[in-house]
């Protein structure tokens, strides 16, 4: 009687333990993958790290985003902490042009030339895997976009393409490239950061520079600026490349509205624009003029890049030809195209 008292109590507690059991697995359900989904839409992050989010989030999508937001900052702060001493040498350069000098239109107004807004910015990782990733192709588009929305014209600076404060632009809110109106939750440094979480890699952002300048007013019927914009070996986005080139040109004639109106005449400019970011970008070119016999001058160099009629001249002649074909140049009078300032940078490539 004794030993049955003892295996009934047992019996008893073995199934009321397997019956625990049973219940408290069964109301441990995975999170839905329709919500897992949509999570890692608005974060990308890894399924495992959605799934663990929307957890500890009761599955609100919008919690889990918060928890993540805090997750990565303290995760990113930690793995960045590691990573710190550790050297950049592949990454790409990009650069964004949100206003290129184009004739701008209004109702009841006369057509005047736009300004220029643009930017260039290098974004260095540690290897050329982490390169090619999409989350940090997109990161360094936002931040040339961010760069060239933030900042503002300096009346005190003799030069067209001027440097961006590092310290300025990492403490802006990152705006997106491709939806420019969607609210981004984290500042430039603190979207490094959190890129640094999901890849494991050190990610820094070496150099920018802007160009932002109104239209000639006073003088809006002879003057007026370009850019030109050339990116090489970055994929088909056009909008990265392990080598960049960014130009500013000035155009100076007194039919430059009329001309600027006409289909024709903007299709060749942004043909020439192209092959003059090309030439930069091809050619071992440090300067825009130099001494006759200098080949690193821009104007010395034969315009490859333009081919046809320029192939064989260079690149001063060639632009000096191309403007008068154009109707740019009056008998007697001053006109033509320039090129005033330009930026070229090679990823990787050490900075005085």
């Amino acid at each position: 009687m004794v030993l049955q008292s003892v295996f009934h109590r047992q019996a008893i507690s073995l199934s009321s333990a397997c019956f625990c059991g049973r219940a408290s697995y069964s109301t441990m359900q995975k999170p839905p993958i329709c919500l897992v989904q949509e999570l890692r839409k608005l974060t990308d992050v890894p399924i495992s790290k959605a799934r663990e989010a929307l957890a500890a989030s009761n599955n609100d999508v919008e919690a889990a985003r918060r928890w993540l937001e805090k997750d990565l900052a303290v995760s990113g702060a930690q793995k960045a902490a590691k990573v710190e001493g550790r050297t950049t040498r592949e990454g790409l350069i990009s650069v964004c042009v949100l206003s290129n000098g184009n004739l701008q239109r209004g109702a009841g107004i006369a057509s005047e030339l736009g300004g220029v807004r643009a930017a260039m910015i290098e974004l260095n990782c540690e290897t050329d895997f982490v390169g090619r990733n999409e989350l940090f192709v997109r990161l360094a588009a936002d931040i040339a976009h961010t760069a060239a929305f933030i900042t503002e014209h300096d009346s005190s600076s003799p030069y067209f393409i001027r440097p961006c404060s590092l310290d300025v632009l990492g403490d802006a809110p990152l705006l997106s490239r491709s939806e420019p109106h969607m609210r981004m939750p984290a500042t430039v440094s603190g979207s490094i950061r959190d890129l640094i979480a999901k890849v494991g890699e050190k990610i820094s952002l070496k150099r920018a520079v802007t160009v932002v300048h109104g239209p000639f007013r006073e003088e809006a019927t002879v003057l007026g600026l370009r850019l030109a914009s050339y990116l090489h070996g970055g994929g088909t986005s056009g909008f990265q490349g392990r080598i960049g080139s960014l130009a500013i040109l000035g155009l100076k004639t007194p039919r430059l509205p009329e001309l600027m109106s006409t289909e024709t005449f903007v299709r060749d400019l942004e043909k020439l624009e192209r092959a003059i970011g090309r030439q930069i970008a091809g050619f071992d070119t440090l300067s825009v003029r130099s001494t006759p016999d200098d080949e690193t001058s821009l104007y010395n160099q034969p315009f490859m890049m333009l081919g046809g009629e320029g192939a064989n001249e260079t690149v001063r002649s060639a632009l000096d030809q191309w403007s008068r074909r154009r109707g740019m140049v009056e008998d007697g009078a001053e006109g033509g195209i320039e090129v005033l300032e330009f930026a070229k940078w090679t990823a990787g490539q050490d900075v005085d």
